[in-house]
């Protein structure tokens, strides 16, 4: 049996919770000498859908890393005005590429179909470089070697080059069978973000000579720097040349196992198989780059309301009396909670889609899943894609009859996961959907739940190689951790789909890339090979589990799936994996979640307080007041860890209903978000710079974020601290916690808070509305509440505007979008102008809103200079007769220090307007004009 490194054993759902996987030298992977010399583009045409089609020949043959492709087909089209595709491919053998059912896009013409030339005695002579321009990009390409550029129209910046000099590090386009490479300059200002996923010690900003490496993998979260749970190979570029910023995102779409060297001047991709299949999207924001990426990949899905509440979760919450006490508990500690969750403790022998008889029976659970559903509360349990080989299960009988599963020489793959041997359903089959589909609806009809989680799916096995199961012994026999492997397995590197060529930095530390996962020499539907379709196993399934639940009752799936790749986060949420209780994990938890916002992925968190081992007390109450506004908030845990639900410490208990609390009164700003996300794929949480794109010490600032465009959250990351500092930008910025406070500064600059233990820094800034509600236990009770307008001004000045909205809706109705009488969506607005100040919305599908109710009860605007006189109220053009109830109150701000622009910042008023009972559903004004002071 081949022998795999001792620290690459499998633990429960994370493979080596107590090592961190040490890293190769990532640079020394990097090839001695030159490959080849590139190749030349022998002809060119116009193609009959408008772009262009060429032919490219090998100019050296070379014998590293395989053979050359002697003969390669180059199609490049302006898909969108902001979106340029190039496509390089065999021109005469089909690849390997991302299923164009999976991720909908053009399928390239064939060039024999749009140019007479095949061969180079055919050849024309071709100027040596030339370009193709469109509305926001230019493709420019130079003959021999062949090379190409994408510069933006706009200003000339060059956004890629694949140029490669003699005098460069990296080779010229290399494209083998087992082998691609092409690279990019890239100028020293240039700051790169992306390329996951990875836990990036660094913070977000790509770090010049960190190895990234994309393969899906089964290892825990606290590797550094190693291929995690999902591939996303895109980038986004954010350049700022003489103040003027501008972002572009770049997206290689393969699924193929690669490393990425990224040098600070230089981008190469070494891929060992498909297609180089590029996508530039022009930005020139940040909002627009990834408006663009998930025009083209999927917009991110809807998510019920619910699903913005707070999680709880346990790997070991071993009877159902248990989950009955932690929902009680929660409601005793008067902590939130919407979701309550089931590890596999729930199944048969953890097997998919059966209940526990003994300690999960079944009537007593659909009595449990009645009570909480009466609530408004849901319930969530997980399924991995291992099904479990016993010939008296009735999934794995429907699978066996069905022709489900992935093979290898014939039978179906047999590896190991939690209920022992196992076979994994192959998703690409059509088949498998249907079946899966089917799987869903029987264990629905048998347990109502509300979502699924899917996990194990890069895809995880405890064994490697070629597996059968063991003769007069048991596998798993009970006595020994579940996930050590007890099957009778031998390597397999008889194929060169085992042992390619070139070795990616796989864990790294350049393991097999069968290791502890599929053997890549197995094969799918129509003999796809698990070694290229690896790293959308995860991505397969969650479509495949979307589908069976949009079936069932026609309500809005959530579906949360450890694995990812391009596309995913229209289907599913995700958590960041198995990540540990420590101070520097909550501090990596915020750049691998902005990181999903940049992805596509924007319902994302990490398990709060760490899921193993024990958190200390203080970190747990940080944890928790960061995980309180990550958009996707769960508090999981290991089997092996001592119970961490929130209420556990009273000290965390008081942070929860602090942090918590102020969550549940922004669920309609972050529902609002969730719809401009699956609109626009704009990120719920995002880094600073998407709104101050030109603030350049921004570009690397991981330890604050935005939700949305306004909302500033600043924890502490550090033991024993009970300040932070934090990095402000220009403007105003009021505490949501007491907005009398405020910071206000002309320049970027930082600012060292208070944050006692339960304290955690929320500002909002200048020019937002924000819609809050009162908040609540669960997220029912607190869409019923009366809502209130936060309005933020520029301190003190003379004019100003604010702007703002809310998105209603039935929410768990399949679609999210007006126009379907089940919805409505309003627009804030505000001014203030020489002291006259108006606060208005305007209203689309009123009907919605006003059916349920809904009443703004309150308008708190800040930052004003001035006392109140002749307020008006104006609903539906109408002037409100009967103001008796209105209250007008003031309070002055309260600068935090003054700052460069000293006294006039100093007296200014918070103005609240109570006792209002506006429609929501119908359009309103209120004026006044600002007196002086006394």
């Amino acid at each position: 049996m081949f022998s795999f490194p001792p620290l690459l054993s499998s633990f429960p759902r994370l493979l080596l919770p107590f090592l961190v996987l040490l890293q190769l030298d990532f640079a020394s992977a990097e090839s001695p000498s030159k490959i080849g010399n590139g190749y030349r583009l022998i002809s060119i045409d116009e193609s009959s859908n408008g772009g262009l089609v060429g032919l490219l020949q090998v100019n050296q043959k070379t014998d590293t890393y395989g053979p050359d492709i002697p003969l390669l087909q180059l199609y490049v089209k302006h898909e969108t005005n902001s979106r340029l595709r190039v496509h390089i491919t065999d021109a005469q053998k089909q690849r390997w590429e991302v299923p164009y059912n999976l991720l909908p896009r053009e399928t390239p013409p064939l060039a024999k179909q749009s140019t007479a030339i095949s061969s180079r005695k055919d050849a024309i002579t071709l100027p040596k470089s030339t370009d193709y321009p469109g509305t926001e990009l230019i493709f420019s390409y130079k003959t021999d070697p062949f090379t190409f550029s994408v510069k933006r129209k706009s200003n000339g910046q060059t956004l890629f080059d694949s140029t490669s000099e003699k005098t460069d590090p990296y080779n010229p386009l290399v494209f083998k069978d087992q082998y691609l490479e092409i690279s990019t300059k890239l100028p020293k200002n240039a700051s790169l973000y992306g390329l996951g996923e990875n836990t990036q010690p660094h913070g977000i900003q790509l770090n010049p000579h960190d190895p990234y490496t994309l393969y899906t993998t089964d290892i825990s979260a606290i590797n550094l720097n190693a291929d995690l749970y999902g591939s996303h190979p895109m980038y986004m570029d954010l350049r700022n040349v003489e103040g003027e910023a501008s972002a572009h995102a770049v997206l290689l779409l393969n699924s193929n196992g690669m490393d990425v060297f990224y040098t600070g001047d230089s981008l190469t991709y070494k891929v060992i198989g498909g297609v180089f299949d590029f996508y530039f999207f022009s930005g020139p924001s940040p909002l627009d780059v990834v408006d663009q990426y998930t025009a083209f990949i999927g917009r991110p899905a809807a998510m019920p309301y619910w699903a913005f509440g707070f999680h709880q979760c346990r790997w070991g919450y071993h009877n159902l009396s248990v989950v009955e006490d932690v929902v009680e508990n929660y409601k005793n500690a008067k902590i939130p909670l919407d979701v309550i969750w089931n590890d596999d403790d729930h199944m048969d022998g953890h097997k998919d889609f059966t209940l526990n008889p003994t300690n999960y029976p079944r009537p007593k659970l659909l009595a449990f899943l009645e009570k909480i559903h009466a609530r408004g509360m849901k319930y969530i349990v997980i399924i991995d894609p291992g099904i479990g080989v016993n010939t008296s299960y009735g999934v794995y009988q429907r699978g066996i009859a069905n022709d489900v599963f992935i093979k290898y020489e014939g039978k179906p793959y047999l590896a190991q996961v939690w209920p022992g041997a196992v076979n994994f359903p192959d998703f690409l089959n059509p088949k498998t959907v249907e079946w899966w589909g089917d799987e869903v609806r029987r264990f629905h009809e048998l347990v109502p739940v509300d979502g699924l989680w899917i996990d194990m799916n890069e895809a995880s096995n405890f064994c490697s190689g070629l597996c059968t199961l063991p003769e007069g012994r048991i596998c798993p026999n009970g006595t020994g951790p579940g996930w050590v492997c007890c099957l009778d397995c031998k390597n397999i590197t008889k194929t060169r789909w085992d042992d390619p060529p070139y070795k990616i930095n796989a864990s790294g530390i350049q393991a097999p890339i069968g290791y502890k996962t599929i053997a890549t020499s197995a094969y799918h539907y129509n003999g796809v090979l698990e070694y290229d379709a690896h790293s959308i196993y995860g991505f397969s399934q969650t479509v495949a589990t979307h589908k069976g639940l949009r079936q069932l009752e026609g309500k809005r799936p959530f579906i949360l799936s450890r694995s990812t790749f391009v596309g995913s986060g229209q289907y599913a949420a995700h958590w960041t994996g198995d990540n540990k209780g420590t101070w520097e994990d909550l501090k990596y938890s915020i750049s691998t979640i902005l990181n999903f916002g940049i992805f596509g992925v924007p319902m994302v968190g990490s398990d709060i307080c760490g899921f193993y081992p024990a958190p200390t007390e203080e970190l747990c109450n940080r944890w928790i007041e960061l995980g309180a506004f990550y958009p996707f908030s769960r508090d999981h845990a290991n089997f092996y860890s001592p119970r961490q639900e929130l209420y556990q410490w009273e000290s965390v208990a008081i942070s929860a209903r602090n942090a918590l609390g102020m969550r549940y009164k922004l669920l309609p700003y972050f529902y609002s978000l969730n719809y401009e996300a699956h609109t626009t794929g704009a990120p719920i949480a995002r880094p600073l710079f998407f709104t101050f794109p030109s603030e350049t010490s921004l570009y690397g600032l991981s330890t604050q974020f935005l939700l949305g465009k306004s909302v500033m959250v600043s924890p502490v990351l550090e033991q024993n601290k009970t300040q932070v500092q934090v990095l402000f930008p220009p403007g105003s910025w009021y505490n949501m916690f007491d907005m009398t406070k405020v910071i206000f500064s002309k320049e970027t600059h930082h600012l060292t808070l208070d944050a006692p233990l339960h304290v955690i820094n929320v500002h909002v800034y200048q020019n937002a509305i924000i819609p809050m509600q009162q908040g609540g236990l669960i997220s029912k009770e607190a869409r019923s509440t009366p809502f209130t307008l936060i309005v933020a001004f520029p301190l003190g000045e003379s004019q100003g505007e604010a702007t703002g909205n809310l998105f209603l809706d039935e929410d768990e109705r399949l679609e999210m979008k007006l126009g379907s009488g089940y919805s409505t969506y309003i627009d804030f607005h505000a001014t203030v102008n020489k002291g006259s100040v108006k606060v208005w919305s305007s209203v689309q599908e009123s009907k919605f809103a006003l059916d349920k109710g809904w009443i703004i009860e309150r308008v708190t605007v800040l930052g004003l200079n001035g006392v109140e006189s002749s307020l008006v109220i104006e609903v539906d053009g109408n002037d409100l007769k009967d103001t008796s109830k209105v209250e007008f109150t003031t309070r002055e701000h309260e600068p935090l220090e003054r700052l460069e622009d000293g006294g006039d910042k100093m007296n200014n008023v918070m103005v609240e307007i109570g006792g209002l009972e506006l429609p929501l559903g119908k359009k309103f004004s209120m004026s006044w004009k600002m007196g002086i002071k006394a």
